[in-house]
C-alpha cells in the first residue's frame, strides 16, 4: 500500500498482491476449522476509512488518542453529495471465488462515518442532508453484502469511545439512533443476518477506551436493533462483572458472542483456556444464546504490523478448538 501510494508499483501489481493475501487468508482461515471465515480485510486501508478512501478529503478531523500515546485522526469530507467510494460488498466479490465457506463481512458503522462531516459544515449541504445520504449508503452496503450470501458485522468501536468524549451518554444515544436508522431500512430477514461489534479499540497493541466501564455502555449498545452482539471480553480485568451485565440482556432471540481471544496479547491462548472462558460465560448466559469471537481485529489499520499473520491464525485456531471443547462439555 505504501509503495502504491508512492507510485513505485502500479495498481495492477497491488491488486495481484491483494489477491494473494486474500487467497492465503481464506486458506488459513478454513484450515482453523472455523465455520465462518472472512477475507481478513486485506484490501482495506483501515476498518474505519475504507468507504471514503479516494474521495476529496481534508485533514483535521476527530483525533482518537490511544493509551500508549499514539493517535489516529479521521479525515474530513469536503464535497457533496456524500457517496461511498468503496462498498464492503465489493470485497466479497474478490473473496467468493477463493472459498466455499460461509463468509462474514465487517462494515464500518454509519456513526463512525458521521464523525467525518466538518464542524463548520459544507456549503449548500447541511448536516441533515448528509445524514440522509449516509443512511442510504450504509444500508445499501449492508444489503449488498447480504445479497452476496454473507452475514454482516457492524464495527461500532466508537461506542465505548463516545462515553469518554461525552460521559453524559448523549453522544452514544445519537450514535445508536443513527445506526438504528440504517437498520430500519432493512427487512426483518436482512436484520437477522446483521450483528454489532464493540471493543475499546485495538491498534498497535493499545486501546482507546478500555477504562470505560461496560456498565455505562451495554444498556445503550443493546438498544441497537439487532440480535447478534460481539463483545470484547478476554482482555477485561473483571469478566464476571461484564458477564453479569450481559446476562441481563441475553433475552429473546439475542445471541451474545463473547471475546475469548485477546489480539493485543502476543501470547497464543491455549484451547483449554478458551474452553474455560466459554464455560465461565455459560454460567451467566444460556449456552443456546452464546457464541465466541475475538476481542477485536488483529490489525484494524493497514499500517499496523504489531501482530503477525501466523500469530493471528494460531489464536483463531485456539478459539475454534476451545469452543469445540466447551461445546462438548455443555452438550451443545
Amino acid at each position: 500500500m505504501q509503495a502504491a501510494a508512492a507510485g513505485t508499483i502500479q495498481p495492477a501489481e497491488l491488486d495481484a498482491l491483494f489477491d494473494d493475501a486474500v487467497r492465503d487468508t481464506l486458506r488459513r482461515f478454513e484450515e482453523t476449522g472455523s465455520p465462518v471465515v472472512t477475507d481478513g480485510e486485506q484490501r482495506k486501508p483501515s476498518f474505519a476509512t475504507y468507504p471514503v478512501a479516494g474521495l476529496s478529503l481534508a485533514p483535521g478531523g476527530v483525533t482518537i488518542p490511544f493509551e500508549d500515546g499514539h493517535t489516529r485522526q479521521l479525515p474530513v469530507l469536503t464535497t457533496a453529495p456524500f457517496r461511498y467510494a468503496t462498498y464492503a460488498c465489493s470485497y466479497l466479490d474478490g473473496a467468493r471465488g477463493k472459498t466455499t465457506a460461509k463468509l462474514k463481512q465487517a462494515v464500518i458503522s454509519a456513526s463512525a462515518i458521521s464523525l467525518m462531516y466538518p464542524q463548520d459544515g459544507i456549503d449548500g449541504y447541511p448536516r441533515e442532508a448528509f445524514i440522509d445520504d449516509l443512511v442510504s449508503e450504509a444500508s445499501s452496503e449492508i444489503r449488498g453484502c447480504i445479497e452476496r450470501g454473507a452475514t454482516v458485522q457492524i464495527d461500532f468501536t466508537e461506542a465505548r469511545l463516545s462515553l469518554k468524549l461525552d460521559p453524559s451518554g448523549g453522544l452514544l444515544d445519537s450514535f445508536v439512533e443513527l445506526n438504528n436508522q440504517v437498520l430500519a431500512q432493512l427487512t426483518d430477514e436482512e436484520r437477522a443476518l446483521v450483528g454489532v461489534h464493540t471493543c475499546p479499540g485495538g491498534d498497535k497493541d493499545s486501546t482507546h477506551s478500555a477504562d470505560i466501564d461496560y456498565h455505562h455502555l451495554l444498556p445503550g449498545l443493546f438498544r441497537m436493533n439487532v440480535d447478534r452482539f460481539f463483545v470484547q471480553l478476554a482482555s477485561e480485568p473483571d469478566r464476571e462483572h461484564v458477564l453479569g451485565i450481559l446476562a441481563e440482556h441475553a433475552t429473546g432471540d439475542r445471541r451474545i458472542f463473547v471475546g475469548v481471544i485477546d489480539p493485543l496479547d502476543p501470547r497464543v491462548e491455549t484451547a483449554e483456556e478458551v474452553r474455560d472462558r466459554v464455560l465461565e460465560a455459560a454460567r451467566f448466559i444460556d449456552p443456546s444464546h452464546l457464541g465466541t469471537t475475538d476481542d477485536c481485529g488483529f490489525s484494524p489499520f493497514g499500517d499496523d504490523t504489531s501482530t503477525s499473520r501466523d500469530t493471528a491464525f494460531a489464536k483463531i485456531r485456539s478459539r475454534v478448538d476451545g469452543t469445540a471443547l466447551a461445546s462438548s462439555v455443555l452438550g451443545v
